[in-house]
């Protein structure tokens, strides 16, 4: 099977923005869009991402495609997911919301409605994580950015030693603690994907891959070399 062909391009921003009411002007030698995508592969691209890099983003929004059907608003989703990690610091708490307002204000400067800019920065809020929505739209974003947990162990494999990698500076004994109250918190959920095709397809293997983890987790003395 052929790997699928990159979704995070400047094409699919352009396309994006475009679906939801805002300004790209192909015209233009200095289209604002170009510099915008410019400044998002540059964020994604900084040093000490190992998984929240281009590589997340371009797999988020490859899902989209397979699953747009199942969107009200698929373009607004798109928008998100090419902003829904470009602020990223392991030492802070606020990446989301800082994230956010980088898209409420590219929308807004783009010439978008102010409900859309609103719709966008709440489907990046809900992907802290931190509660289930009741908002079709976000549900499926949750679950496209959650898509990697119901991966063929391999890559789930690869995505949980990127993690450490991100956070190597917490000391290992706190690693353990806080990453496995993180993967016990989606075991803990009556399920862990919110939509019928993520559910159907990743939902079992999600969960042998997060308590699989958690049990490596526990087993394993000193950090992994």
């Amino acid at each position: 099977m052929p790997a699928p062909t990159s979704a995070f391009s400047r094409a699919a921003l352009r396309d994006a923005f475009a679906g939801v009411g805002a300004r790209a002007d192909a015209a233009r030698s200095d289209d604002p869009l170009d510099g915008l995508f410019g400044e998002l592969r540059r964020a994604y691209s900084s040093p000490g991402r190992h998984y929240h890099d281009v590589r997340h983003v371009d797999a988020c929004l490859n899902a989209l495609r397979g699953v747009r059907a199942h969107a009200q608003r698929p373009d607004e989703i798109a928008v998100a997911l090419f902003f829904h990690d470009a602020i990223y610091d392991p030492h802070r708490d606020d990446n989301e919301a800082r994230s956010a307002e980088w898209a409420h204000a590219a929308l807004l400067s783009a010439g978008a409605a102010a409900s859309v800019a609103g719709r966008v920065h709440a489907l990046i809020l809900a992907t802290r994580h931190a509660a289930q929505t009741d908002d079709a739209d976000a549900r499926l974003t949750v679950d496209i950015d959650l898509g990697i947990l119901g991966q063929a162990p391999d890559a789930f494999a690869r995505y949980d030693a990127d993690i450490r990698r991100e956070y190597h500076w917490v000391e290992w004994r706190d690693y353990v603690a806080a990453r496995t109250g993180v993967l016990e918190r989606f075991l803990e959920r009556e399920r862990i994907y919110a939509t019928t095709p993520f559910f159907d397809r990743f939902e079992a293997q999600a969960r042998y891959n997060v308590a699989s983890a958690i049990g490596a987790l526990a087993r394993q003395r000193t950090p992994p070399q």
